[in-house]
């Protein structure tokens, strides 16, 4: 693989034996060939190596020549059906043979899949059906009783075997155009309905190329398809293989979401090249790996990456951005080990015929190390939203910056900065910031931190309401083997690298991050804390003196708690500036010394603010008469 993913090696990496492709590829030196398709590059590869393994799944395997034969029958039976150039034909499989057959096969009809994940509920299938308008849907039997009833047709790639096996063998003779759709997937909407992106087959052939030439893809390679079918991720771990020669491996479900079962399969099968979505790839990098092994590189995405991976690891660790709507893949980049910086990992460089522009709120572009919103251009951004039009130009922008007739920018609604080597660091989504106690904040910057003790595998950082009208800060982790850290040493690490009101005030342990089925933090199916799922503080250093008992009372009142100690700290128990400006008050009644908010931040424990107290208690009898210092004292000791 290339030293530095951003110079995108050009190695040739098209089937040796394919002369006619060969020759076509070498007029295209500076240049990705744009009278290729997929289906036509599998088709190579199915002339050249007819029973080189193309897809293989819990000891079953499919050569290229029974991948291409099988897909043209159906691509010619889905025809005979309406199928065509531009249409769209819904695909419900599960990861499996059937899945890239079926996949494949609408693809050499000139019509573009709409992958329907089959975990999906009824009524988000139903909804992207029929937003769709797709007049058949290809599945497998099992997967039929889940489906809602409507005006498509149903037919099943392994119970409709005679029909479809009646059909021609031969490729359909399409001719295919850059701007014809490829595939349609639905992401969540921001109104609570999926919204379908479209993405054609130039936009697809820019990643395929451009990851065959930057990993080198050949083949002798054997890679995975981790991802459900309704995520984009699927796309990019099977068609750059597929049309390279290489075989792409599936595992079993219980494999996909188990870190050590996973690392095992992945020796096991020589696995050389991977995909894991970022939540899983932190537990992943966490274990032990032998050496060496065939694995050289693992790629990941889908969330933002807090660890860099280990020196002892055996493979390359390649971290990955970019929104369904720009075809996968917008930005990559090795990320060194842990040795090299303890900065957070960056999201790499923009890929081939990619721009990644970071603009302020008037579209103008932002110094380098700047804070802005990243905004995409180049020959992946995809044609817009199905049926959407609106929301189309609402985020598919004018390209300000090209002079390309009908050049686009896509509006990511992701916060970034360029730094001064050429790569981009991601902070985080613009709607994800949290305002607590006046301070706005990333959570991903908090989770960078934890995820860099080194008893912490991975970790999710939440706002949760406090019911006060504020918020506290709860941290989901997974921990690795060993003896746990104690609440006190968590607090302890967090403040040497965090101002107070970003950290945590409750610690949630998880055995694994729950995920949805594109690979990212499920936070609907996060536990709601509870006594028996949580961190538990320390036993508490009692109140000692005079001043610190009468304010550990005054604290136990205000928040409604049966005991105080003096290590116990105010925000961390639950307190806010609301209440802070309520305990001030108290402070006052009860001492006679005036405390400021600020003193509360810099001295949120009992003990610190209690020695605040006594300092200005200090210098108030030191500015009154004895008579009244007696007085004032008499009145505290009672």
């Amino acid at each position: 693989m290339s030293e530095q993913i951003a110079k995108d090696a050009r190695s040739q990496c098209l089937p040796t034996t394919d002369a006619a492709l060969l020759a076509l590829w070498n007029k295209t030196s500076k240049a990705y060939p744009e009278d290729l398709f997929v289906p036509e590059l599998v088709s190579a590869q199915a002339a050249a190596n007819t029973d080189a393994i193309a897809v293989a799944k819990d000891g079953g395997t499919l050569t290229y020549g029974d991948l291409d034969s099988r897909a043209n029958r159906l691509a010619n039976h889905l025809i005979s059906l309406g199928a065509g150039r531009d249409a769209l034909v819904a695909l419900c499989v599960d990861r499996s043979l059937e899945l890239v057959v079926s996949a494949l096969g609408i693809l050499k009809t000139g019509a573009a899949y709409v992958p329907l994940d089959p975990t999906c509920p009824p009524e988000r299938l139903k909804f992207m059906l029929n937003d769709s308008r797709a007049p058949v849907i290809v599945t497998q039997r099992s997967m039929v009783p889940r489906l809602p009833n409507g005006g498509w047709r149903v037919l099943e790639v392994d119970g409709n075997a005679e029909q479809i096996g009646d059909s021609p063998a031969s490729r359909p003779n399409i001719d295919l155009k850059t701007t014809d759709l490829a595939y349609v997937i639905y992401t969540s909407g921001s109104t609570g309905r999926p919204k379908g992106v479209q993405i054609t087959h130039g936009n697809l052939l820019n990643l395929v190329f451009w990851h065959q030439r930057t990993f080198e893809v050949n083949p002798a390679d054997r890679a995975t398809l981790m991802a459900s079918p309704g995520f984009d991720a699927s796309v990019w771990e099977l068609w750059p293989y597929i049309a390279a020669g290489a075989s792409v491996h599936i595992p079993e479900e219980a494999t996909r979401n188990d870190a050590r079962r996973l690392r095992d399969w992945l020796v096991a099968q020589r696995i050389t090249i991977t995909f894991v979505p970022t939540p899983l790839a932190e537990l992943v990098m966490g274990l032990e790996w032998a050496n060496p092994i065939a694995l050289r590189a693992m790629l990941t995405g889908a969330e933002t990456l807090h660890r860099c991976p280990s020196p002892s690891l055996p493979f390359v660790l390649v971290n990955n951005y970019g929104p369904t709507e720009c075809t996968v893949v917008a930005t990559s980049g090795i990320i060194p080990s842990s040795e090299h910086t303890k900065e957070r990992p960056t999201i790499g460089r923009p890929i081939a015929n990619t721009q990644i522009y970071v603009l302020d709120e008037h579209l103008r572009q932002v110094k380098v190390g700047v804070t802005g919103e990243l905004h995409i251009g180049g020959r992946g951004l995809g044609r817009g939203y199905l049926n959407q039009p609106q929301l189309t130009g609402e985020r598919f922008i004018p390209n300000p910056f090209s002079s390309e007739p009908g050049a686009r920018l896509y509006k990511t609604g992701d916060l970034g900065r360029y730094l001064p080597d050429g790569q981009i660091a991601f902070i985080g989504r613009i709607d994800d910031q949290i305002k607590i106690r006046g301070y706005r904040l990333e959570p991903n910057e908090i989770t960078t931190v934890l995820n860099r003790h080194a008893a912490i595998l991975a970790s999710h950082v939440i706002a949760q309401e406090s019911g006060e009208a504020d918020k506290r800060l709860v941290a989901y982790l997974v921990l690795g083997p060993g003896y746990p850290p104690s609440y006190g040493e968590l607090l302890d690490y967090l403040r040497t690298h965090l101002p107070a009101y970003m950290v945590p005030s409750i610690f949630v342990l998880l055995d694994s991050l729950p995920l949805t089925f594109n690979g990212k933090v499920d936070r609907q199916a996060l536990p709601t804390p509870n006594q028996a799922n949580t961190l538990q503080s320390e036993p508490q250093v009692p109140a000692r003196t005079l001043v610190e008992k009468r304010l550990a009372t005054i604290l136990g009142k205000l928040l409604r708690l049966q005991e105080v100690g003096a290590s116990d700290n105010f925000f961390l128990l639950g307190g806010h500036s609301l209440l802070g400006t309520q305990l001030i008050i108290s402070v006052r009644e009860s001492f006679g010394v005036e405390l400021s908010l600020r003193s509360l931040f810099e001295a949120p424990t009992v003990a610190e603010l209690s020695v605040e107290i006594e300092r200005l208690l200090v210098a108030k009898l030191e500015a009154i008469s004895e008579e009244d210092a007696k007085l004032m004292l008499g009145a505290l000791s009672s």
